[in-house]
């Protein structure tokens, strides 16, 4: 598998962790490590900041595969394959609109605001 497939491969792989993270057969230790990979990949705060040079997109290109390769152990391979189809079929029409997934990751940087301006003030 080369680098182009595995990337198309991870573009299928973190949605479905993320619907595998809501179905009631994945074991709860594979939801606590699927549940810090959907967060990871959706949270704009990374490791390293990515302004700068090289090393700022080097976590991403790193930790999140680990993270999915992670998770996807974990999961049963006949449920994680089921929810790899699904997974698969969200791209069909688009990129999935649901704005209300941004919910917390728009509560995270709040949070870190206010603390900010409390520090300030």
């Amino acid at each position: 598998m080369n680098w182009k497939e595995k990337a198309n491969q991870l573009k299928t792989d973190v949605p479905a962790v993320f619907l595998a993270l809501k179905a009631k057969e994945t074991p709860w230790y594979a939801k606590v490590f699927a549940a810090l990979t959907v967060v990871y990949a959706l949270s704009p705060i990374d490791f390293i900041p990515d302004f700068i040079p090289v090393l700022g997109y080097l976590d991403d290109i790193i930790l999140l595969p680990l993270l999915v390769a992670l998770t996807v152990r974990f999961i049963p391979k006949d449920t994680f394959e089921k929810y790899r189809i699904a997974s698969a079929q969200i791209w069909n029409n688009g990129k999935p609109k649901k704005w209300y997934y941004a919910i917390p990751i728009i509560a995270i940087w709040l949070f870190l605001l206010a603390l900010i301006l409390i520090a300030i003030l």
